[in-house]
């Protein structure tokens, strides 16, 4: 078991004098899980040391960029090659073009694309072009998954298989979102039946081709063909969100492990090795629209950052030298899976664990997790209880029910060994309450 957070805990109260929540990021502040956050000091490897001298087992890496791990030598040494050099010139550089080219030669509907800061923005942008494109209004998104902050993408699921949103969130127009329609996630009915009533409006439709953030839920088999065949019926365009996937279930991305191929595509988190980083982009028709070639206006101090971009390209070497390392994660991540659901089984109880490639979810639910309905399912005191006892025995999950955990090349078979020897003994503790 951990030494006390004794340091942790000064900051953070410390820090909720400063900070809504005393967070930056929401999720960060642990209100899911109950207790108090974590404040790392340091990552190595698949490990994160906290400010008390706590060592971690860390399957967060970030949020998904670190598929390397922390701090991988090739990838700092480039960010400190490139620091030195400058660390922004607003400028055009050769290393966004090597980007851009390392990028479209992974995935190649990216025919043309571009450089941002955040996913947020990626996906936001990726939205403005489509409409500008099609010169229609209405998106489709689904239930459970998220697209970033931007107003017209924080909408409200309804009930029944087709809903006009309200907005989720204080401070969104109700007129923003009502230009935004939610389907349940994995239901061909309702998006086709959307598609009957509405299609001849719909710019786009936008979806995780497997979701990360309400959980690990992937696409039910023919939901992503249906999805590409009715927006092409229709002349929308389908927009793959791939910030969490791209790179990270496979070379190409899911667009390649599923083979569809959508119309844009937004990309972050891997493609930054760790710092700030989005992209979007897609067919060059659309992609034409864009300013200065189109009238669609899209700008950004940082977009293409030099520093960003020697972390994101140093980190897509690595991966592109040895495409067996998609072979390594997929075996690790399955052998962590299994090793899950069998400690489980053992405890009596019941969870659906469910992974595509290095993403993976522990779901305290009584049946495999298909939408947000079947999510919602899930009993998240459970989760929050279990999360503590692996964060006591040096594990650090995704501190929520509803969020994807990460193996990366760095995780060891031991550190395997080690989170199911943790997972047994805490699985063990909570079926004894």
């Amino acid at each position: 078991m951990l030494q006390t957070r004794t340091r942790s805990e000064e900051l953070f109260r410390t820090a909720e004098t400063l900070m809504p929540g005393g967070v930056n990021s929401p999720v960060r502040a642990f209100r899911a899980v109950g207790g108090q956050p974590v404040y790392m000091a340091s990552g190595q490897g698949s490990h994160l040391l906290d400010v008390d001298g706590n060592r971690y087992i860390d399957y967060v890496g970030s949020w998904g960029p670190m598929i390397l791990g922390h701090s991988h030598p090739r990838v700092v040494e480039a960010v400190r090659r490139q620091a030195e050099k400058g660390l922004s010139f607003g400028t055009c550089t050769e290393l966004e073009v090597e980007m851009a080219s390392v990028i479209r030669a992974a995935l190649p509907s990216m025919e043309m694309l571009r450089m941002v800061s955040s996913g947020t923005e990626a996906t936001m942008s990726a939205i403005r072009v489509a409409r500008g494109y099609t010169g229609r209004s209405l998106l489709v998104k689904f239930e459970g998954c998220y697209h970033g902050h931007a107003d017209s993408l924080l909408a409200r699921a309804g009930s029944g298989g087709m809903t006009f949103d309200v907005p989720d969130s204080a401070g969104v127009p109700a007129d923003v979102t009502r230009q935004t329609i939610t389907l349940p996630f994995n239901d061909l009915a309702a998006l086709e039946s959307c598609f009957q009533r509405e299609g001849r409006s719909v710019a786009a439709v936008i979806v995780e081709p497997v979701v990360g953030n309400m959980g690990l839920v992937p696409p039910r088999p023919g939901f992503l063909e249906a999805l590409r065949r009715l927006t092409e019926a229709h002349g929308a365009v389908l927009i793959f969100d791939e910030v969490m996937t791209g790179f990270r279930v496979a070379w190409g991305g899911a667009q390649l492990r599923f083979g569809i191929t959508p119309d844009l595509t937004t990309l972050g988190k891997i493609v930054g090795g760790g710092l700030p980083v989005g992209a979007y982009g897609g067919r060059a028709d659309i992609m034409a629209k864009v300013s200065p070639l189109g009238p669609v206006y899209q700008a950004g101090t940082l977009s293409g950052n030099p520093v960003s971009m020697a972390a994101g390209l140093e980190t897509l070497r690595v991966l592109q030298e040895d495409r067996s390392v998609y072979d390594r994660l997929e075996a690790r991540s399955a052998a962590l899976a299994s090793g899950l659901e069998r400690r489980a089984a053992a405890a009596g109880l019941t969870v659906q664990v469910q992974r595509v490639g290095s993403m993976m979810t522990v779901f305290f639910a009584p049946a495999p997790v298909v939408d947000m309905a079947t999510a919602k399912a899930s009993d998240v005191g459970r989760f929050g209880a279990w999360f503590g006892a692996m964060l006591a025995r040096g594990v650090y999950l995704a501190p929520s029910q509803y969020e994807a955990f990460f193996v990366s090349a760095a995780h060891s078979e031991e550190d395997v060994a080690k989170t199911l020897s943790a997972a047994e003994a805490s699985l063990a503790e909570l079926a004894g309450r």
